[in-house]
């Protein structure tokens, strides 16, 4: 049997990053991040797509840190809550089939 998410702890989560913004970016822009313009430490700490080829960094407030501004491959900014879709994705993120847990 699953279990239905709690929504009371769900919004409350999401109001726990307000102004946090995500953007998307091909992998080969790495490099071109300055990461102490971002929450992420370094190109070795971040999430990257199943087949590899984008990721992603994010950061508080509404202006886009400037190496992120530069990149020519980026894909937003989004929300936590728009970002939570997409990462949901497979795309993103892999299946689970054939699961011991129902």
């Amino acid at each position: 049997m699953h279990k239905k998410p709690d929504l009371a702890y769900n919004t409350m989560e999401q109001q726990e990053y307000p102004n946090r913004e995500f953007m998307i970016f091909n992998v080969s822009e790495l490099p071109q991040i300055d990461f102490s313009q971002v929450l992420e430490t370094s190109q070795d700490t971040v999430r990257k797509s199943v087949d590899e080829t984008k990721t992603f960094v994010k950061w508080d407030g509404q202006t886009i840190p400037t190496s992120v501004a530069s990149l020519t491959t980026k894909e937003g900014p989004y929300t936590y809550d728009e970002i939570l879709v997409i990462l949901s994705t497979p795309e993103w993120s892999i299946p689970v089939s054939g699961s011991a847990i129902d």
